[in-house]
């Protein structure tokens, strides 16, 4: 049990401080520190911080893929207010963190995806995953007659990813929600065309 919840809380205060610091800004020691564990301990559990950072990045995919998916499939809800709960719940989310940091996926696609193989591969699956939830919510929204025939469910879902990171980073630039509220705007009434 102790070895399990050592190797959690390296995880942890490891997700934390490469959300904060990025990759290969955050030094073993740190993370050790921060988690409050000895180095042998490290080397129990993970083979290398590659080893490492790449079990960080599921520790990152488990919390997306649950706030994904307690918003995009909650079939209480019509599918395209489902897919803007999504959007304000990451609004909040961010502005609780007081702007800063951003996506760690987004982060680490752009610190890691030319130097790592391994994890921009992870990196890949994790981006992939997270768009067939989109997706899945605006075929849904399709079928029940709120979008046009039109509009390819995996493209827009894609585009929407694409330009919600692109708004992500400038909402770091700037420090205000504003970025990310105009990109929900822009694609709710211009991609998706709904009436609000």
């Amino acid at each position: 049990m102790g070895k399990t919840n050592a190797k959690n809380d390296i995880l942890l205060s490891g997700a934390r401080l490469i959300h904060e610091k990025g990759y290969h800004n955050t030094g073993l020691q740190e993370i050790l520190r921060a988690a409050g564990v000895p180095k042998g301990s490290f080397y129990f559990h993970f083979k290398s911080k590659e080893d490492f950072g790449l079990q960080v990045m599921d520790t990152y995919a488990s919390f997306i893929r649950h706030m994904a998916g307690k918003n995009l499939r909650d079939a209480a809800l019509p599918p395209l207010v489902r897919l803007e709960k999504f959007f304000d719940c990451y609004i909040r989310h961010f502005q609780g963190m007081d702007l800063r940091y951003g996506c760690p996926i987004g982060n680490l696609m752009q610190e890691m995806s030319d130097l790592s193989e391994p994890f921009r591969e992870k990196i890949g699956s994790i981006y992939d995953e997270l768009c067939s939830l989109i997706r899945e919510c605006l075929a849904d929204a399709r079928q029940a007659g709120e979008l046009p025939e039109d509009i390819d469910a995996g493209e827009a879902a894609q585009f929407m990813f694409d330009s919600w990171e692109g708004a992500i980073m400038h909402m770091k630039l700037v420090r205000s929600p504003e970025p990310l509220v105009n990109c929900k705007k822009m694609l709710f009434s211009a991609l998706l065309r709904h009436q609000r």
